[in-house]
């Protein structure tokens, strides 16, 4: 791992991990002051007082020097390292550089395990979250888009949680690609326990990361705090189901302050599972139905999804001409040529002619003197493309 990080200043942020909680703004700002050394010697001074750290009450700087007291960086370092792992820092080459868009609620440092670069994965990444008790439904797309945006050479984030997290991660997998799991505690914990293996999986072809030292639980504000990660590693947040209070709405929203994507896959009215994303599609979110529709909002220029319509008909292959001339027949019983032509603004010796090629095409019938739409039972042929 090149580094322009020293040892001492790796050493501190590691600490500090153990000190502060993800997301502490006040905890940045003395970071972004002091530095991690700095930072780290003021909050251990046996002088230390409030002066040392301006804004901080006596019971906040108590809980501190505990935490701090009790921390042991090099016992982490050596527990990660053994993993297979490392703690990565502002500084590193291999820090992402977009979390530096959380300003004083950036990460102080990231605890890795996986061998792909972090930095540059994230800069083609999208993140897929939603609903933890998600439908079959919701599953079924998650894994869709988790796959098919890993067919595409995108790296597919989430939190590695029940439901549609663990459907895009598993998609992803499924298709020999890559993706990134963000976990609310230390990344040799395996939470949710029941997704043990598929956190291993990923830590083998792909990566597990945190903010959290290792041995460190989740919490339940660890989950809401670890959402803001997400949303700034990635390009995008699309959401797969979320009620109205979820925290993948707060990823989404995180992501739009951040100046990211969002977006959401629509779900049925009904479903009180869908209506929180149908409520971030209502304000700035983006509706998404699969993978080639994310990469063309996400992606680079050229990066379009395929162009969607119905299925085509042979009527939608006749020439204009022709195609006036078949309206022009009633719907039900026959009209003499003169009548058809009056209909279709022509005149009665090109509309016989027209008439007699959607007869050899099937669409019309020959009645004595007059002319009828075919019968449903006859067939049609492929009607030739515009001319004359």
């Amino acid at each position: 791992m090149t580094s322009g990080v020293g040892p001492a200043e790796r050493l501190a942020r590691a600490a500090l991990t153990r000190v502060f909680e993800p997301g502490d703004e006040r905890g940045g700002q003395w970071l972004r002051q002091f530095g991690a050394v700095g930072l780290l010697a003021r909050i251990t001074s046996q002088d230390a007082g409030r002066e040392l750290l301006a804004g901080a009450g006596e019971q906040r700087l108590g809980g501190y020097r505990t935490r701090a007291a009790a921390a042991v960086p090099e016992r982490d370092l050596a527990s990660v390292t053994a993993l297979g792992g490392r703690f990565i820092c502002p500084g590193d080459q291999e820090w992402p550089t977009q979390l530096d868009d959380l300003g004083a609620a950036g990460p102080i440092g990231l605890w890795v395990r996986g061998r792909p670069d972090l930095r540059i994965w994230s800069l083609r990444s999208v993140a897929v979250v939603g609903a933890r008790a998600c439908t079959p439904y919701g599953a079924h797309m998650a894994a869709a888009l988790g796959s098919g945006l890993a067919e595409r050479g995108w790296v597919v984030t989430s939190g590695a949680a029940f439901g549609v997290d663990g459907a895009a991660h598993r998609g992803a997998l499924a298709a020999g690609g890559a993706t990134v799991a963000v976990l609310a505690c230390g990344v040799d914990v395996a939470y949710p326990r029941g997704h043990a293996e598929l956190i291993g999986r990923i830590a083998e072809q792909g990566l597990v990361i945190g903010e959290l030292p290792p041995g460190d639980h989740p919490t339940r504000s660890r989950f809401v705090l670890r959402n803001r990660v997400i949303a700034a590693l990635t390009r995008g947040t699309v959401v797969v189901e979320a009620e109205y209070r979820s925290g993948s709405l707060v990823t989404a929203r995180g992501a739009q302050r951040l100046g990211r994507f969002t977006m959401g896959v629509p779900g049925p009215a009904t479903s009180g599972l869908s209506a929180g994303v149908h409520e971030l599609l209502r304000g700035e979110g983006v509706l998404v139905t699969d993978a080639a529709e994310v990469a063309e909002l996400v992606g680079d220029i050229g990066d379009l999804a395929p162009l969607r319509r119905g299925p085509v008909v042979p009527r939608d292959l006749l020439d204009p001409v022709s195609a006036r001339v078949l309206e022009a027949l009633p719907a039900r019983g026959a009209a003499d040529g003169r009548e058809i032509a009056r209909g279709a603004g022509t005149t009665a010796d090109e509309a016989l002619g027209r008439l007699y090629e959607l007869h050899s095409l099937g669409f019309v019938e020959r009645r004595g003197d007059g002319w009828q739409l075919a019968t449903p039972t006859t067939p049609v042929a492929t009607a030739r493309r515009g001319g004359t």
